[in-house]
C-alpha cells in the first residue's frame, strides 16, 4: 500500500498548496475557491492516512515486499464472458429507444421491446448454446 499512501498524500499536498496560492491570488476575498482546495486537499490526506493505518495492520502485499517476486502477485483473475454479439444488439436497441424519446414516442413502442430482448439475451448468454455453464 505504500504506493496508494504517497499518491494520496501528494494529491493532498499538491491541493494544499494551490488552494494557498488561490487565497494569494483572489487576495483571500473569494472564499468558495480556496475553501473547496482545502477541503480536496483534507480528502487526500485523509485517505492516505487511512490507508496507512490500515496498512499497518496488514502484512506486506507483494507489491509492497522489496524481496518479492512476480510470481507472488499471481492469482485467480476470474471468467470473462466469451466473445458475445448481444452487446451490439442492446446498444442498437437503446439507440432507438433513445432516438423515440427525442423523435416519436411510436419508435418508444417498437424499440421496448427490443431492448427488454437484448437484455434477457446478454443476461443469460451462459445458459444455453455453445458458452452454456
Amino acid at each position: 500500500m505504500k504506493s496508494e499512501i504517497q499518491l494520496f498524500a501528494v494529491v493532498g499536498a499538491f491541493f494544499a498548496v494551490v488552494a494557498v496560492g488561490y487565497g494569494i491570488v483572489t487576495d483571500w476575498v473569494e472564499p468558495v475557491g480556496w475553501v473547496a482546495l482545502f477541503l480536496s486537499a483534507g480528502l487526500g490526506f485523509m485517505i492516505a492516512f487511512f490507508l496507512w493505518n490500515t496498512a499497518r495492520k496488514l502484512p506486506f502485499r507483494p507489491d509492497d515486499d522489496e524481496d518479492g517476486e512476480i510470481e507472488q502477485a499471481e492469482g485467480p483473475y476470474g471468467t470473462f464472458a466469451p466473445y458475445s454479439w448481444w452487446p451490439l444488439w442492446l446498444a442498437a436497441s437503446i439507440s432507438l429507444l433513445a432516438l423515440g424519446l427525442a423523435v416519436g414516442w411510436w419508435i418508444v413502442f417498437i424499440a421496448a421491446p427490443l431492448v427488454a430482448l437484448a437484455v434477457v439475451g446478454w443476461v443469460f448468454e451462459y445458459f444455453s448454446g455453445e458458452h452454456a455453464i
